[in-house]
């Protein structure tokens, strides 16, 4: 790609000063708002929004808002994007500004995920006995990766938790998402992507029933163990459909119908499992094609994997048919 001398002046004067250099790599690392870089930057509120200011006008930040917040990221698309991460890329890690601004983030990080941290050490009986009922977990895991579409770009996770997902499958993908309500799991899943070095998977805060992002945007879309905590699992799935590409899936996964009534109490479940007809109607309600589902057999759990796929308009396979055929490649 060739930029314009003008262009590229304008991105080259937006970067090159000491603040605004340390503000890119921090978001490198994380979507930050405004008072984070002025606790981590150490400066003045006016200050640090001016320079902020300065690089989205230059196109190397993006803002974007999550509940009351506006939070901050490098640009994501367009070839701005790759000579953004190339600055960054080039910084020294080592270098002494650098390096304290990363040990405060690492900080505030720490500070931010006490309280997610908390209630998992708090729970961690009731958690180990509820997955000692169900499949292993990397046993479902390696089903998802394995379900995939083939040349998936873009993945979306609907209440991502801890980001557990995101580590598993943003590695497989171009760019991944997670999505929750809960500001401690988001703090969580910030901290152990960060920690497992996953740098194309971002985190948002939003509601299952109204997802913050565009209609026809993902090529593939996770559910992991999410539905039985709705009130209205339909709604969330064709909220999901919304979302996914022609061509792309929503991956379900979930526990087929049981007995365990404690789960309501000890756990919050809304719902004891699902039959394979109900979730397959609810995704064809949605406007997409059901696959056939995976069941795996657990001590007393069944865990199922339901996939339901948006089909290509038939006009579009037509005329992509129609170009192969004469030899023209998109």
């Amino acid at each position: 790609m060739l930029w314009s001398m003008d262009h590229l002046l304008t991105l080259l004067r937006a970067a090159a000063e000491d603040t605004r250099l340390r503000i890119l790599a921090l978001a490198a690392r994380e979507d930050l708002t405004v008072s984070d870089y002025v606790h981590v930057l150490g400066q003045s509120q006016p200050r640090v929004s001016r320079h902020l200011k300065l690089l989205v006008e230059a196109g190397l930040l993006e803002r974007f808002r999550e509940a009351q917040f506006t939070r901050f990221r490098l640009v994501t698309a367009g070839d701005d994007a790759a000579l953004v991460r190339e600055f960054v890329r080039r910084l020294d890690p080592k270098h002494s500004r650098i390096a304290a601004d990363r040990a405060r983030l690492d900080a505030l990080q720490q500070r931010r995920q006490t309280a997610a941290v908390r209630y998992f050490r708090d729970n961690a009986q009731r958690w180990d006995e509820l997955r000692a009922l169900h499949v292993a977990d990397r046993e479902i895991e390696r089903a998802l990766a394995h379900h995939l579409p083939i040349g998936a770009r873009r993945l979306l996770d609907i209440g991502t938790g801890t980001g557990r997902l995101l580590e598993v499958l943003a590695p497989k993908v171009e760019q991944a998402l997670g999505i929750d309500q809960s500001r401690e799991m988001l703090a969580l899943a910030r901290a152990n992507l960060a920690r497992a070095g996953i740098d194309n998977a971002d985190i948002r805060q939003g509601d299952m029933y109204a997802l913050p992002v565009d209609s026809d945007s993902y090529d593939v879309v996770t559910i992991h163990h999410v539905l039985h905590y709705a009130d209205d699992p339909a709604a969330a799935l064709a909220e999901a459909a919304r979302v996914v590409r022609p061509g792309g899936v929503v991956l379900v996964v979930d526990f087929s119908p049981h007995d365990l009534v404690e789960l309501k109490r000890e756990h919050a479940h809304v719902h004891l499992g699902f039959a394979d007809n109900q979730v397959q109607g609810w995704l064809r309600s949605a406007g997409l094609n059901p696959l056939e589902p995976i069941h795996f057999p657990g001590r007393r759990l069944m865990t199922g994997i339901w996939r339901g796929e948006r089909e290509v308009p038939e006009h579009t396979s037509a005329r992509s048919s129609a170009l192969s055929a004469h030899g023209v490649s998109r």
